[in-house]
């Protein structure tokens, strides 16, 4: 066999394989390149750019269809919510919340949370309470228990001790009823019309030797005698009164007036009565005037201190601290319950807002040519190479069996 022959057999296999194996990788190359069309005198080449790139536009409409049809449909985003909002996570994610803005109210935002808690509070005893208090006050059985629990437990058994009823006596003998208050009463008492009345009953009344002493010495000219004393002469009837005062030991029996005082010493009826009278008067007060007391009482106030002492209270209580568990653990039971009835509405509504379809889209369309190819070659990298090498094996056969035909003929 001479040379010509043999390269007749051995060409065809080879440059079947050549072809097979370089048309493949020509072909895979030309759906991602030329990634823009090329002009040669004003016209496009055709195929350029790729089949990919020169169909972006539709392959991400197809992309997202494809995603939104079959992968993240709404029974497949309801078990992917399910599974993220398990209550062990829902729970941990509120608690983490929870500490998150204690955190944040000991920091920097902790004017602004005293800002807003000191006008919470501000509004809350200067406007909401006053309203609520009066509006509730109608009622007749507003603070009955509480009113009646006060009365009977703390004024029904309320006595003074010696101390006390020595003070309180003294002070009732020197601020509210001292020689001059008891004088000037005594010249207000003493009018002409009180003295004939004094005088003319002390007349008609008496009887035996008093009888005789009203009828011609009367009481008149003694207590007009009185009155002028008392007006002309102050200083020496007030030292009288308090002579007398003292004489008399006002002091000492006022005192132990005031230590054998107690309500449980009155009838029952009276004490009644006693408790229904404080209950309608607080009723009566906080009607009429508990809106203004309670806003005065706002107004005197300096809620943005409170507000930051309570705070400050607050983010270092172990109270609060340790409530995090069970309130994010109630927390998370609530959702929990909300979720199982209202997942499919809820998630109904979220589609429309995420608009998934359409960030497939942008997404498809802001990626380049070059890295829609590096992402496609490295998915099926494997894939596409053994296209290639089967070109090459499909091309170097089909040679093979031309030369096979050749040999026989």
């Amino acid at each position: 066999m001479d040379f010509y022959t043999l390269w007749l057999l051995i060409a065809p296999p080879l440059v079947g394989g050549v072809i097979g194996y370089f048309t493949n990788d020509l072909a895979i190359k030309m759906l991602f390149r030329p990634y823009r069309p090329l002009y040669i005198g004003g016209r496009k080449l055709p195929f350029t750019p790729g089949l990919i790139p020169s169909n972006q536009e539709r392959l991400a409409k197809r992309i997202s269809d494809t995603i939104m049809g079959s992968l993240l449909t709404p029974e497949e985003l309801q078990n992917l919510a399910r599974k993220l909002l398990q209550i062990d996570r829902t729970q941990a994610a509120i608690r983490w919340l929870l500490k998150l803005a204690l955190e944040q109210v000991q920091g920097v935002n902790q004017a602004k949370a005293a800002t807003v808690v000191a006008n919470i509070l501000r509004d809350l005893v200067g406007q909401s309470l006053p309203r609520l208090i009066k509006a509730l006050a109608r009622q007749e059985d507003f603070l009955e228990a509480q009113l009646n629990q006060i009365f009977d437990q703390v004024l029904l058994e309320l006595r003074l001790t010696d101390k006390q009823a020595e003070q309180l006596s003294l002070w009732i003998l020197e601020v509210v009823v001292p020689p001059d208050v008891i004088r000037q009463a005594i010249v207000d008492f003493l009018t002409d019309r009180n003295i004939r009345i004094i005088d003319e009953g002390f007349r008609e009344r008496t009887s035996g030797t008093y009888w005789v002493v009203a009828n011609l010495f009367g009481l008149r000219n003694t207590l007009t005698r009185l009155r002028t004393y008392c007006l002309d002469e102050k200083e020496s009837s007030n030292a009288r009164i308090a002579e007398l005062i003292n004489e008399l030991g006002i002091h000492d029996r006022l005192q132990e007036l005031l230590q054998n005082l107690s309500l449980q010493n009155l009838p029952m009826s009276t004490v009644r009565q006693l408790r229904k009278t404080m209950r309608d008067s607080v009723r009566s007060y906080l009607q009429e005037r508990g809106i203004d007391v309670l806003q005065g009482l706002s107004d005197s106030i300096d809620w943005d201190n409170v507000a930051k002492l309570l705070l400050r209270r607050l983010s270092n209580s172990e109270v609060v601290t340790g409530s995090l568990e069970p309130v994010s653990q109630e927390l998370a039971l609530v959702l929990e319950r909300y979720l199982e009835r209202d997942l499919e509405n809820l998630v109904a509504q979220v589609i429309p807002i995420l608009n998934i379809d359409q960030v497939i889209i942008d997404r498809v369309r802001a990626t380049s040519p070059r890295e829609l190819e590096l992402a496609i070659q490295g998915i099926v990298k494997n894939e596409l190479q053994a296209i290639v090498n089967l070109g090459g094996v499909l091309g170097f056969t089909i040679g093979l069996l031309q030369a096979v035909i050749l040999f026989f003929r």
